[in-house]
């Protein structure tokens, strides 16, 4: 797949290189957020700008990993409902959400994905007396953070199959991602416990990053264990009620 979809991208080699650029542009807009409201104090939420750029670095990186393998794809399925191409899946001997979900990655963001992971040692570089060991925490909560992305954009997005045209749904999908790609400690704690459960958006990079900053707890490092298979029974449930309204494009 990741071959395939490199030389696809490479046919338009100026969009590659400007798609690199514009999410620089992007990353330096978060940055400099945080740097100018740490100019005015000293603390967001219970975390210094130190700790802050490590949030930053994993959600640099954690997003990087969204757009080259999940985003394209979701994105695509409202423009596959309107042309048909649902049709073409449907009839595959295969699992028609694994493939809607996994056809193409998107090449041109790895270059991001090599800049995110730099700011985020460059970041932990900068923390006093980091054990590198809890790194290994990522290695099993970066993949739940991915899960928990996808279903909840494939939710958004799959609702296409029942109305075809759902753009506004997806403008309210990037709201509601929005809202964890900042420290779940900025908000009040009812609010955090509902991103943190009912719609679980702190948990994409808030726990990862808790996981290096403070000391263990595993309440929240188990939690998004427990949380994945939830999410990916509901995206199948979901799948299977869509298509029950799904009006093919030949029929």
């Amino acid at each position: 797949m990741f071959k395939a979809s490199f030389i696809a991208d490479l046919e338009y080699r100026a969009n590659f290189f400007t798609r690199i650029l514009t999410d620089v542009f992007w990353y330096i807009a978060q940055i400099a957020t945080f740097e100018v409201l740490y100019q005015h104090t000293q603390k967001i939420g219970d975390w210094d700008v130190h700790q802050m750029r490590v949030f930053l670095g994993l959600l640099f990186v954690i997003d990087a990993f969204y757009m080259i393998i999940i985003h394209e794809n979701l994105d695509n399925i409202s423009e596959k409902v309107r042309k048909g191409d649902l049709d073409l899946l449907l009839a595959k001997p295969i699992n028609s959400q694994f493939m809607i979900s996994l056809q193409k990655a998107n090449t041109a963001l790895i270059g991001n994905l090599t800049l995110g992971t730099s700011w985020l040692f460059y970041s932990l570089a900068g923390l006093p007396d980091f054990h590198y060991i809890k790194l290994l925490w990522l290695l099993m909560l970066i993949p739940c953070s991915l899960v928990v992305i996808y279903a909840m954009r494939f939710i958004f997005s799959a609702t296409a199959v029942i109305f075809t045209r759902s753009e506004n749904l997806q403008f309210l999908w990037w709201q509601v991602y929005r809202i964890g790609m900042r420290p779940d400690s900025m908000y009040n704690p009812i609010f955090k416990w509902i991103i943190l459960t009912v719609i679980p958006v702190g948990v994409i990079v808030s726990i990862p990053a808790r996981a290096l900053l403070n000391p263990p707890n595993y309440y929240y490092i188990f939690w998004p264990l427990i949380l994945v298979p939830i999410l990916l029974y509901l995206t199948h449930r979901f799948w299977t009620f869509a298509l029950k309204y799904y009006s093919s494009a030949s029929s």
